[in-house]
């Protein structure tokens, strides 16, 4: 509720900045924010729904998908159909600079409203977060944290730690390849300005598709399973990509699979590691915080392919060794837990209880 009321505070006074350093603070207040709700968000699904959280998580990035592929749709509608918001010919040759003028001053209304209309969406969800919390029992919140300080795994820091490297790998290989397959597909496969354009949109396209279908595969299937399905398709597909892709239909079905075999890691991924250890907000938080640095971008395009093919690689790797660490920790688990029934059963029948034994 706090990060959409601060967003919403951004949201409201970005149009009307003048100063640059305005701009900042408040740009700085949105980020801020939403990484607060990236942290919050996995927290709150894992609290609410415990084991059964999966399609949930699913749901939850599901909807980041969608808002990422329809945004520029709705940014273009707000141009009114101008190509990356550049102002028309007339006023670059100053031919009709009074209406290009007011075209500009057209286009910026349309902008304000958006920022206003959005702003006042996420407050409203703001409040309904906030009755949320109103109606909340702390108590039971307190009872629950005491339950959850002995369900931490054996090797709880260790796999924090290498969940972190993965989602950073993740990460890294899915803004990469999103950012720069359009000026890949221009430069290095030669294709036309239209169909580089729908390249990428069918690398976000299928992510997002695949992020619903997830939805209702995370019913049925384990985390780990779709983890596994997604880091063989994404090795598969970056395979192809990076020694075939000047094939174009090599380049338009691995960037299909790839963004397919991408949607699911992150979501599967917290949700797995919840299945061995409890994920509080600091869990949390560090899989956020790796996700960030991994969506910087390479400045050497041709590098795109390869990288993807290497953070492939290494998720390949990273992903049998945290399965090996959670899953010994969790026997060694599984059998001190048996033998504290056992010990409990000898107690029952006997009848003394602890103390007395």
């Amino acid at each position: 509720a706090l990060s959409m009321s601060g967003t919403t505070v951004g949201l409201y006074g970005i149009p009307w900045c003048k100063k640059s350093l305005l701009l900042t603070a408040l740009m700085s207040v949105i980020g801020a924010s939403m990484g607060i709700l990236d942290t919050g968000g996995n927290v709150l699904a894992l609290n609410t729904w415990g084991a059964e959280a999966g399609p949930h998580m699913q749901a939850l990035h599901f909807s980041f998908a969608v808002g990422a592929f329809v945004a520029p749709i709705l940014a273009k509608m707000a141009l009114g159909g101008s190509e990356s918001g550049e102002l028309p010919v007339a006023e670059k040759t100053n031919q009709s600079v009074p209406a290009a003028s007011a075209l500009q001053r057209h286009l910026g209304a349309d902008f304000l409203w958006s920022y206003v209309v959005i702003g006042t969406y996420l407050l409203f969800v703001s409040f309904f977060f906030f009755v949320l919390y109103s109606k909340g029992s702390s108590a039971r919140d307190k009872s629950k944290a005491s339950l959850q300080k002995c369900m931490f795994a054996k090797y709880h820091y260790a796999l924090i730690i290498l969940l972190f490297i993965f989602f950073f790998c993740y990460v890294g290989a899915e803004v990469t390849y999103g950012s720069y397959i359009f000026t890949y597909a221009k430069a290095f496969a030669e294709m036309k300005e239209n169909e580089a354009a729908a390249l990428n949109s069918v690398f976000w396209g299928a992510f997002a598709a695949c992020r619903g279908v997830a939805i209702f595969c995370a019913a049925c299937l384990y985390p780990g399973t779709m983890i596994l399905l997604s880091i063989v398709g994404s090795a598969v597909s970056s395979s192809c990509l990076a020694f075939f892709a000047r094939s174009p239909a090599s380049l338009w079905v691995g960037t299909a699979v790839y963004g397919a075999s991408m949607a699911t890691i992150f979501p599967s991924g917290i949700s797995w590691i919840e299945q061995y250890t409890v994920v509080q907000g600091k869990s949390a938080s560090l899989f956020v915080i790796g996700a960030a640095p991994g969506g910087r971008r390479f400045r050497h395009v041709p590098v795109v392919m390869y990288t993807a093919l290497a953070t492939s690689a290494m998720t390949v790797i990273l992903f049998p060794l945290m399965y090996k660490l959670a899953n010994s920790a969790g026997e060694s688990d599984l059998k001190e837990l048996s033998e504290s029934e056992d010990r409990k059963a000898l107690l029952s029948n006997s009848g003394l209880n602890e103390d007395e034994e």
